[in-house]
Formats: structure tokens, C-alpha cells, sequence
């Protein structure tokens, strides 16, 4: 559980209310988004666009479950 509030670190915030909820997921997408966008420009190069699409695919699966760990925090699901 350490180890998901080192690499999760917006997830384990605390949120009160739902407004913190949603500005926590907003956050996760804002990322999700400059990562997008980074990822298009360089997968324009043909050497690197193999790698950078595997690391699109994972920055898209680290908002996923940054996005659901965030709403298993405010469920009170894991603590």
C-alpha cells in the first residue's frame, strides 16, 4: 500500500467533499493530456515512435488507475 501512495501521491490526498474529488480527477487528466499531447509530437519521428507509443499506452493506463484509486480513496474503500 506504501508503494501506491509513493506513485500514486494525488490519490491518497485527502478529500472532503465531492468538489475535491473532481479537481483530484481533473488533475489526473490534465497529465493524461500533456502526456497526449508530448506523445504525438515525438511518435512523428520514425525512430522513436514504436517506443513513445509504449509509453503512451502506459502513461494512459497510470491516469486510469490514478483516476480509480482516487475514487476507491473517497469511497473509503482502502485506506
Amino acid at each position: 500500500m506504501e508503494l501506491l501512495k509513493t506513485v500514486f501521491p494525488f490519490s491518497f490526498q485527502p478529500k472532503k467533499d465531492v468538489a475535491a474529488l473532481v479537481i483530484n480527477i481533473l488533475i489526473y487528466l490534465a497529465v493524461g493530456l500533456v502526456a497526449s499531447l508530448l506523445i504525438g509530437l515525438l511518435s512523428k519521428i520514425n525512430v522513436l515512435g514504436v517506443i513513445v507509443s509504449l509509453v503512451g499506452g502506459l502513461a494512459d493506463l497510470y491516469v486510469t488507475a490514478g483516476v480509480v484509486l482516487s475514487v476507491l480513496d473517497y469511497t473509503k474503500v482502502i485506506k
